[in-house]
């Protein structure tokens, strides 16, 4: 998911609808058709199913899923699906839907690098991923890009099984797969895996790309850029539509089942369902994410995904699936700087894409823009710096108004502030506090006057990481019981790989083959790439373990040592952080994970209300199973990273863990336990004593609620010893007499001061 074109923050949504059955029909019009992924039982030809009430089906049928599910995908009207449900073989047939695309210095941000902190960067004690397969799933990618040359890399490991539709000459030990699964689509013929977005290319080389010398953007953040496992390879399938950014589940369904047969390691989804409230995908049994990520940790293989751009609204998070590594933005500490000088001396620190040469420093008049007409209107903006609020303009078209129009320069509020594409009229972008500011200033000023003041590129800013304005925060609409986001991780104006052509088209410059994007599209492969980072150096870790330690090791605190802000500059809560920023060089040491198996999912469906069939849709190629024959949990037992508790008056609630050493053989741990003092809070046992190497504890955290108003509170949990913290984010949601939660505030903010 990201951020790129001044004129769109892109709003997710399914374009699923309620099916209505009647009576089948074997001639349909190709507008009555829609994509439905069929479940059937027992294991059978799944062409000659499709037959049974489709004689000449051939061109309806799409896939055959034999591991993520059983079962195949097929176009089909309402009333075949009808039919269909008469078979005996029959189990459901779950809407393909759609899903929506939700990125130098972020490595160094990130300590991969050797540093007088971290003099064994993470780098050097995991050769950079060498041997780790990162699979991306996305709008396709650029060959031939210098991020994915492959100098100095060995082949792939024996188990790879995939292969590479372009020529030798781009397909190499870097990217070693790509591959087109677009059939839901309907598209006739061959389609080459090519990126005519952008999106799937600036992904990849944010996850695994190679090092690449003098990277930057017309002279901005100039370095060298490369991905968070630089020496990994590259597996490419191309799943969305790089002209209407849309995914078809049955693509994706298939392209994680083909993902995890080839032999990748580790999975990057920077898509989602867009909103997570609406729709019947948010059943995590007919949600193609959900079910294909299940066979992924199955057959032992990360999966780090993209939390969503719905940004400062509570209960916006997508991709909320328990088994998969939920990914928020955070910024950096590296700014392109520009101050934002007013005429009654107030300087605002502000952002810019790049650094015009020829810029004077002289005061000019300010011009708040009402609409996008005011733009085009001469009169009104030559000569003058433009403030921009609401516009919903291509970027091209922008500079081409504003250089039309005379206008000399150009500055963008903070609620509607884009990824910073670098158009030819020198910009600046301010944050909600400055956005304010400005437009007090304009509005109380009968003759407004300002400049841009460009100061280059900065690096060691004050106050990072903060939230971005964008990323999703939770609590999850339907699994509230389980903390999501899980992690944050930079995903505000990353350098990253871009195809020329289409940077071309969107800056006019044919030598450009990097740009900015912002979006937890680009947090969800940094991820990645650190997960890959823990599978070279632990080999033996479920996917479950390497998120644990990824989480327990993430930090709270910025620069300054203060809490990590958000977008109001106040202290950001654990439903916009999770467990906080990503620490890869701790994560590489935890000391104790939170383990969970495969099969302990179960428990927690069969909880959740799922029916044994739908269970079954989730959980194959793993058997059956009959929730009247399974102890059955609640959201807050699974053996989660993070706690959630909620409680009513008086009540008390006990939790369970259950912690694995990956330490010291011989090791003491001690709990520290921090909770606001209207719970009263314990843990039994206060000691954990190891003895070896994967043993495992459990312990019990009891809650009660003695005093002060419904609402919610936060607090840690710490297992100390000698050589390690392990810690737990806990929220504790205080209901109402009726069990109805509180959100953590007045969401009054939401609605800007600026005009």
């Amino acid at each position: 998911m990201e951020w790129r074109r001044v004129a769109f923050f892109f709003v997710f949504s399914s374009f699923l609808s309620h099916f209505h059955p009647s009576i089948a029909s074997t001639n349909s019009r190709k507008e009555d058709l829609n994509v439905y992924i069929v479940l059937v039982k027992d294991a059978k030809e799944h062409s000659s199913l499709l037959s049974t009430v489709i004689p000449n089906h051939s061109s309806r049928f799409i896939y055959s899923y034999n591991q993520v599910v059983n079962g195949f995908a097929a176009r089909l009207t309402q009333q075949e699906v009808e039919a269909l449900s008469k078979q005996d073989w029959f189990v459901d047939a779950i809407p393909s839907g759609q899903y929506k695309l939700l990125t130098t210095h972020s490595q160094t941000f990130l300590g991969l690098r050797n540093s007088k902190v971290y003099p064994h960067g993470v780098w050097a004690t995991t050769n950079m991923g060498e041997g780790i397969i990162i699979g991306v799933l996305d709008t396709g990618i650029s060959p031939g890009h210098p991020s994915f040359r492959d100098e100095g890399l060995p082949p792939p490991p024996s188990k790879w099984k995939g292969h590479c539709d372009f020529n030798a000459s781009v397909c190499n030990n870097k990217l070693i797969g790509a591959i087109s699964i677009l059939n839901a689509r309907g598209e006739e013929g061959h389609h080459p895996p090519v990126d005519m977005e952008g999106h799937g290319t600036h992904v990849a080389s944010t996850a695994a790309g190679a090092f690449v010398h003098n990277a930057g953007v017309f002279g901005s953040a100039v370095g060298v850029a490369s991905g968070t496992a630089p020496r990994a390879h590259l597996a490419f399938y191309k799943v969305c539509d790089s002209i209407t950014m849309d995914c078809h589940g049955a693509d994706i369904l298939k392209a994680i089942e083909t993902a995890v047969d080839d032999g990748v390691d580790v999975i990057s989804l920077s898509f989602g369902l867009g909103d997570p409230t609406l729709g019947p995908d948010n059943n995590l049994a007919k949600n193609a994410i959900s079910i294909g990520t299940f066979y992924a940790i199955l057959r032992g293989v990360f999966v780090s995904c993209a939390a969503g751009n719905g940004g400062q609204t509570f209960g916006t998070v997508d991709n909320d699936i328990p088994w998969v590594l939920t990914v928020g933005a955070s910024s950096m500490d590296r700014r392109i700087a520009v101050t934002v000088k007013l005429g009654n001396g107030l300087e605002i620190d502000a952002e810019t894409p790049m650094q015009p040469k020829n810029w004077k420093n002289k005061i000019l008049p300010l011009v708040l823009t009402n609409s996008t007409e005011d733009l085009y209107d001469k009169n009104k903006i030559k000569g003058a710096v433009v403030v921009c609020r609401t516009l919903y303009v291509e970027p091209l078209k922008l500079e081409e108004a504003l250089r039309s129009a005379g206008a000399a320069g150009v500055i963008f509020l903070g609620s509607n502030t884009p990824n910073k594409l670098p158009i030819a009229v020198p910009s600046a972008f301010l944050d909600h506090t400055g956005s304010n500011n400005i437009t007090d200033y304009i509005m109380s000023s009968r003759n407004a006057t300002g400049t841009l003041i460009f100061k280059g590129t900065v690096f060691n800013a004050p106050y990072s990481p903060t939230v971005a304005l964008f990323s999703s925060r939770g609590p999850s609409g339907r699994l509230p019981g389980i903390l999501k986001p899980d992690i944050i991780g930079p995903g505000v104006d990353i350098l990253g790989a871009f195809p020329p052509s289409i940077s071309s088209y969107e800056t006019r410059d044919e030598s450009l083959k990097f740009l900015f994007m912002s979006g937890t599209s680009m947090s969800a492969p940094h991820l990645s790439g650190v997960a890959a980072l823990l599978k070279k150096a632990h080999p033996d870790w479920s996917p479950a373990a390497i998120k644990s330690a990824i989480m327990t090791t993430a930090y709270i605190t910025d620069r300054n040592g203060k809490r990590i802000r958000d977008e109001r500059d106040l202290t950001a809560d654990f439903y916009a952080i999770g467990a906080g920023h990503v620490n890869p060089q701790k994560a590489m040491d935890p000391g104790l994970v939170y383990d969970i198996k495969p099969k302990e999912y179960i428990p927690l469906l069969c909880g959740l209300g799922f029916t044994n069939n739908q269970i079954e849709t989730i959980i194959s190629p793993l058997p059956p199973v009959k929730c009247s024959k399974v102890k059955a949990i609640s959201q807050e037992q699974l053996n989660y990273p993070s706690i959630v508790a909620t409680l009513k008056f008086n009540m008390t609630v006990v939790i369970r863990r259950r912690v694995t050493n990956v330490g010291d053989a011989k090791s003491t741990y001690n709990v520290k336990l921090d909770i606001p003092s209207s719970v009263s809070a314990r843990v039994v046992p206060e000691i954990l004593n190891f003895k070896g190497k994967n043993k495992a504890k459990s312990f019990y955290v009891i809650f009660k609620w003695i005093e002060g108003k419904a609402g919610y509170v936060e607090g840690e949990l710490k297992w100390v010893s000698k050589s390690h913290v392990v810690r737990s984010p806990i929220v504790i949601n205080k209901a109402l007499p009726n069990g109805s939660t509180l959100l953590p505030y007045d969401q009054s903010y939401l609605m800007p001061r600026f005009p």
